[in-house]
């Protein structure tokens, strides 16, 4: 039963976390509008569809997340009634498959993606590239930021779930 209060609590963690997301999108969509009512020069007016594309990307990907751990909350419970040591197997092997994806999408190519746009910024001399590169930056940082601390909390969840599993087997 310790297994399934962990695995809710891990879900809302999630959900908060993902909230982050939707936080940042709001921001860059106020950003947006900045540049829009605020912007006198050309520079700053080029800022506004990148802005405008981040900020809606990142509720994307926040609302999504909200739904779908959201939703997981709520079905734990029944999964783990049912068969509490399927349940346990079933997450940990969802977990070790998220983490591999972080290990390679949020370690190695956002970080790559952010060299290249940082290289554009240099090479490039066109400001439409120069912003869009610094948006794509300002992007990536953030999803970096709020992944590394979600692949901490899923590497502790899969600690207490591989526990679990020995629990129940034993």
């Amino acid at each position: 039963m310790e297994i399934l209060k962990a695995s809710i609590n891990w879900a809302k963690a999630e959900v908060f976390s993902s909230a982050f997301f939707i936080l940042f999108g709001v921001l860059f969509l106020i950003a947006t509008i900045g540049f829009w009512q605020l912007g006198k020069s050309e520079f700053a007016k080029a800022f506004m569809v990148p802005t405008l594309v981040a900020g809606i990307l990142l509720l994307i990907i926040g609302c999504g997340l909200v739904y779908s751990n959201t939703s997981r909350i709520s079905s734990f419970p029944i999964a783990y009634e049912s068969d509490a040591l399927g349940f346990v197997q079933s997450e940990i092997t969802r977990t070790e498959k998220t983490m591999k994806e972080y290990q390679l999408i949020v370690f190695k190519i956002i970080p790559l993606m952010i060299i290249i746009a940082a290289m554009l910024i240099i090479f490039i001399d066109r400001p439409s590239w120069r912003i869009g590169s610094m948006v794509a930056i300002a992007l990536l940082a953030i999803i970096l930021l709020i992944d590394s601390n979600a692949n901490a909390r899923i590497e502790a969840y899969n600690k207490e779930l591989v526990s679990a599993q020995k629990e129940l087997k034993s």
